[in-house]
């Protein structure tokens, strides 16, 4: 019985040949998501900016009434609310800010809650309530600059272990293909208005570490490449080593892609943009691995010959003795 392969022994993708055209639709994508996480700014959640989120679902609608629960809710005294649509038209999520004074009395917050789930549980009775989330503002402003914290030192733990690993080429590389990743990443949820809470920051970590596998399983192969084709020009040596990993790119990846579709799908909506994220992921990071990582050392001045050690005198006066 013969295996079935994803991808033929024999392929021979000219994956360089675009490079140039693939650099610049990066760079624009990198430079619109910048801007719509700065100018529209991303919808963070109560995890980051403190207050208190009601997540409600309209079980026999088709469509959430927002306009009517703004008005409610508004009325009850508490401040205007927040309310957006996520996952499906029924299923939105309530944003409130704390009451004055529930930092020193917890109650006030819980109060605002039940008043809040049985006034919409009055006025619709086929709400169902998903959950009740309350975060201080000093807590909110802790996980904020814990979950910075974490996304800066992972990057700098990457590029100490990658220039360790390889040459400073292939850091430079790994860490402009990270950068693209994280930044498509933020510009989906800044464009698409999805939460972004520490499941977000989770998933950005994630990302972190796939796209840099990715990016690794091929610079190992062009290291080993250089080793062997010492006359080869440096684009084909890079579709060489690209093809060569292909096989082992698509079957991880359609593993992957099964359990996150599924994810999306049947998953509950508390982690739908977690899945989400991880989804986009793992397309971006398998781009940026051979249209980010590998064309860059070109323009970095990698050769064949970048890594061979330089002949010393002594060197020159061993072989001068064996030729002898």
């Amino acid at each position: 019985m013969r295996l079935l392969k994803l991808v033929p022994d024999n392929t021979n993708i000219d994956f360089l040949r675009w490079r140039v055209p693939f650099y610049v639709v990066s760079l624009l994508l990198m430079a619109l998501s910048l801007g719509l996480v700065f100018g529209k700014g991303l919808n963070l959640g109560v995890d980051f900016i403190g207050g208190q989120m009601i997540r409600a679902t309209f079980v026999q609608s088709a469509e959430a009434p927002v306009a009517e629960l703004r008005e409610q809710i508004g009325a009850l005294g508490y401040g205007e609310p927040q309310i957006q649509r996520y996952g499906k038209e029924n299923e939105v999520s309530i944003r409130m800010k704390l009451p004055e004074g529930s930092e020193a009395d917890p109650g006030l917050s819980n109060t605002m809650a039940n008043k809040i789930t049985a006034a919409l549980k009055a006025s619709h009775p086929d709400v169902r309530i998903d959950g009740v989330d309350s975060v201080s503002g000093k807590v909110s402003s802790e996980l904020f600059s814990t979950g910075l914290t974490a996304l800066i030192a992972a990057t700098i733990a990457i590029s100490i272990y990658i220039w360790i690993r390889f040459e400073w080429q292939f850091g430079v590389g790994a860490l402009f293909a990270l950068l693209h990743d994280v930044t498509l990443t933020l510009g989906l949820f800044a464009v698409t208005g999805m939460e972004f809470d520490l499941n977000i920051v989770a998933a950005i970590l994630t990302l972190i570490g796939y796209s840099l596998n990715d990016t690794i399983v091929v610079y190992d192969r062009i290291r080993e490449n250089l080793k062997k084709y010492r006359r080869m020009p440096m684009p084909e040596l890079l579709n060489l080593s690209v093809n060569e990993t292909l096989s082992r790119t698509v079957v991880t990846n359609t593993s992957l892609l099964i359990t996150m579709v599924a994810l999306l799908i049947f998953g509950p909506p508390v982690l739908f943009g977690f899945t989400a994220a991880i989804t986009l992921g793992i397309f971006v990071g398998t781009y940026s691995s051979i249209y980010m990582a590998a064309p860059i050392l070109i323009w970095l001045k990698v050769t064949s010959r970048s890594f061979v050690p330089a002949e010393t005198a002594i060197d020159k006066q061993d072989r001068a003795a064996r030729e002898a």
